[in-house]
């Protein structure tokens, strides 16, 4: 009960922290973008795990797809696969990923998708 209780704690005070503070992504000068939406933006991965490693990412600071609207998660997979076209990466293929939460790997909570391409994808992923 204690462990429950504890990783409460850490998860309520990631929350607060991301929801009162700027973010890496949040800091990005417009200038880095390379494709927008009204409420989405794309980047370019500063260390990316593909040939193309581009990052479609939400114009509010939100926690994870969580917390995100349909509304918003449509515009961003819309982006993304505008984005994997701008690149030209659409007929050969390109993996979408979303990480969620510590175990789903994700260690910027400013919500954002992964669009990575340009090379052979291996499964399982993990």
């Amino acid at each position: 009960m204690k462990f429950v209780a504890i990783m409460m704690l850490s998860f309520l005070a990631t929350l607060a922290s991301a929801r009162n503070s700027e973010s890496v992504f949040s800091k990005m000068p417009e200038s880095s973008w390379v494709m927008e939406s009204e409420n989405a933006f794309v980047i370019e991965d500063k260390y990316p795990q593909a040939p193309v490693h581009l990052l479609v990412v939400s114009k509010q600071i939100i926690l994870n797809i969580n917390y995100a609207s349909s509304e918003l998660l449509q515009e961003m997979m819309i982006l993304a696969r505008d984005a994997a076209k701008k690149y030209e990466i659409e007929e050969s293929g390109y993996r979408i990923v979303i990480n969620t939460n510590r175990e789903g790997g994700q260690g910027v909570y400013h919500l954002h998708i992964h669009v990575l391409g340009a090379r052979q994808m291996k499964w399982p992923p993990g």
